[in-house]
């Protein structure tokens, strides 16, 4: 297939989305899909990469309010017009919901393109934690016209497709995302880097990955963490990840340890030098950090949604609390550390829970989904060939 992917955010940018998209855009050139990418133009001067199976079209960009690093893309109706007039695609996919997508699903519905998209971040639900509570039900509305607008919406979990059914969204599909477990796995432990942390074999190590931002709900990480180290002093807590809450968080509790942005095996070792992971955060609409500490052998405690409610087994391979609960979050972050045998059974059994979500069985799924889209638009295309031709 010939494959235009339109995003807003792209790799070598750090977020979860990127790296989905990153990934998902390699799975469709090893197997030999050519690609064509959409994407906005990371910093001046840069130029549309050349490789196998690959042609690029950057377009203008804007800072992401809030989000410094990250950048929105322009409409660019006219030069997807254009470019998708010299060179057909058979498909479009469309990633993200901002201008530069609306612009490619207006682009692709004038050409007669069959058309997907997929839902990867809670928009509406991270108004409120920005001072804009009140624009929560025309983001929802607008993400509704947007997704109703392609033939397939993609999204991550059996949970999201329920909410987003119950709000009216169609021909919702679900797909999971993968984890690389031949790079996230326990045997990146290193007795090095917890040195130097100052943690010796007795510490505990409480993680949290991922961006530190209000909507991440990090206060609790850090209640839920005073609790664990009344019962069990020995403890640190380890933050991993940048985001506009960085600052403040460092000069609150400069006795925690502030890692900064981290990557590849890098990041996969301080994953595995952990042993507790906290994911208080109530805006995931996936979780890809979930994964990753369960395939780093890491004993989880998360709120039932998202990748944690369709991963964990509450008490087998992880804890969970219902939504909202935090009593409850924080007796379960406590009870890892007064239950060693606990601990030890769940950071067995994590990693044996995600070791079948490799990239391969999602790359299949995702170019299997696009192959079913283009070969019902094909059929819908004969019939209306047949229609036209057809005597009176």
């Amino acid at each position: 297939m010939r494959v235009a992917l339109v995003t807003e955010t792209y790799p070598p940018e750090i977020n979860g989305v990127a790296m989905t998209l990153g990934r998902l855009a390699d799975g469709l050139r090893q197997r030999g899909h050519a690609l064509h990418l959409v994407r906005p133009r990371q910093q001046r001067g840069e130029q549309p990469a050349a490789a196998a199976n690959l042609r690029e079209l950057l377009v203008g960009s804007l800072p992401l309010p809030r989000y410094p690093g990250l950048r929105f893309g322009l409409p660019a109706h006219g030069a997807l017009l254009k470019s998708w007039r010299e060179q057909r695609p058979d498909i479009v996919h469309v990633a993200t919901e901002g201008p530069l997508g609306w612009s490619a699903l207006a682009a692709a519905r004038r050409l007669d393109l069959p058309v997907s998209s997929s839902f990867h971040t809670n928009f509406d639900a991270y108004s409120a934690h920005y001072g804009i509570g009140w624009l929560r039900g025309p983001i929802e509305r607008y993400l509704r016209r947007f997704h109703n607008r392609s033939q397939v919406t993609l999204v991550p979990t059996q949970e999201i497709a329920r909410r987003l059914a119950s709000a009216d969204f169609r021909n919702l599909r679900v797909m999971a995302r993968g984890v690389d477990t031949k790079l996230f796995n326990p045997r990146r432990r290193s007795a090095a880097l917890r040195q130097q942390w100052g943690a010796d074999e007795n510490t505990l190590v409480v993680a949290t990955v991922g961006r530190l931002a209000a909507e991440k709900n990090l206060d609790l990480a850090v209640f839920a963490f005073d609790a664990l180290r009344r019962t069990y002093p020995n403890s640190r807590l380890l933050f991993v990840g940048d985001g506009p809450q960085k600052s403040a968080l460092a000069a609150r509790h400069p006795e925690h340890i502030f890692a900064g942005m981290r990557h590849g095996e890098d990041l996969a070792a301080h994953y595995a030098s952990a042993d507790i992971f906290l994911l208080p955060s109530l805006t995931e609409t996936y979780g890809n950090v979930t994964l990753e500490a369960m395939a780093s052998g890491l004993g989880v405690v998360a709120y039932a949604s998202a990748a944690a409610l369709d991963l964990i087994d509450d008490g087998k391979n992880g804890l969970l609390a219902l939504p909202g609960d935090e009593q409850r979050f924080i007796r379960a972050a406590i009870s890892l550390a007064v239950d060693p045998g606990l601990l030890a059974r769940l950071r067995l059994r994590a990693p044996a829970r995600v070791s079948r979500l490799g990239w391969d069985a999602i790359h299949d799924a995702f170019a299997g989904v696009l192959e079913d889209l283009v070969l019902i638009h094909a059929r819908r295309q004969g019939a209306k060939d047949l229609f036209a031709i057809a005597p009176d």
